[in-house]
């Protein structure tokens, strides 16, 4: 396999001193359904080294998980409609801007836990301060993914959940692959990342933020929900 960087997103970057690469692997359209062994052993076992870290996006474990449900799936309360006129939009995703990923925020975080993100949240940003809502929401509520005009089909019109046990999955990937390289799913976008499970040490995990903080991914149609990471 040729290594070849997406659109826009260079394939090195340095961080402490080496030089990694940051190798995106193209798959079909991963769809509700699918066996996540299957895609790993399909697209990235040909290509893991030993000593390398796979790195998986969170959206296509929650979709093997059955944690994807198309907008007319899923049934609004009005509260869910009111609460979604104040959440900030932002031109990297709509987060929990709209009625549908609000409802299923209500239904993973539980609505005592939204509400008082709510109240914490109006409060701190009359004082100038922001991002209070989703500490407060927590994990579950960032990692909501909503359908935006540059997602994949059929998930431009889909909401996307947290993966289950996003520690777990990565355990058993690195088991796949015969445990000579390391994995995490990772939530990664061009304003930031997180690490939602791995096989790394915290040490590790804050390195990997940093060599994905450009998210090499891609943000769109790239196709790439896997990636290898070598040093060059």
């Amino acid at each position: 396999m040729t290594a070849a960087a997406n659109e826009g997103k260079a394939l090195e970057v340095v961080v402490d001193g080496t030089a990694y690469a940051r190798i995106p692997i193209r798959t079909r359209v991963v769809m509700p359904g699918d066996d996540l062994g299957s895609i790993i052993s399909e697209y990235a076992a040909a290509v893991v080294q030993p000593g390398d870290l796979l790195f998986v996006t969170e959206k296509i474990v929650a979709i093997t998980q059955g944690r994807s449900f198309t907008l007319d799936e899923i049934r609004v309360r009005p509260l869910a409609r009111l609460l979604s006129k104040y959440v900030t939009r932002t031109p990297y995703g709509i987060g929990l801007g709209m009625p549908e990923t609000m409802e299923m925020a209500l239904r993973e975080c539980g609505t005592p836990r939204i509400l008082l993100a709510a109240a914490v949240s109006a409060v701190t940003k009359v004082l100038g301060r922001r991002g209070d809502f989703y500490r407060v929401a927590g994990d579950k509520a960032r990692a909501i993914d909503g359908p935006t005009s540059g997602t994949i089909p059929p998930y431009n019109k889909a909401v996307v959940l947290g993966p289950a046990d996003p520690g777990g999955v990565a355990s058993s990937i690195k088991a796949q692959l015969g445990g000579g390289a390391e994995v995490a799913v990772v939530d990664i976008n061009d304003i930031g990342g997180n690490i939602l499970g791995s096989t790394l040490d915290r040490a590790g995990e804050q390195r990997l933020v940093r060599i994905l903080r450009d998210n090499p991914l891609g943000q769109g149609h790239q196709s790439t929900p896997l990636g290898v990471i070598r040093e060059a």
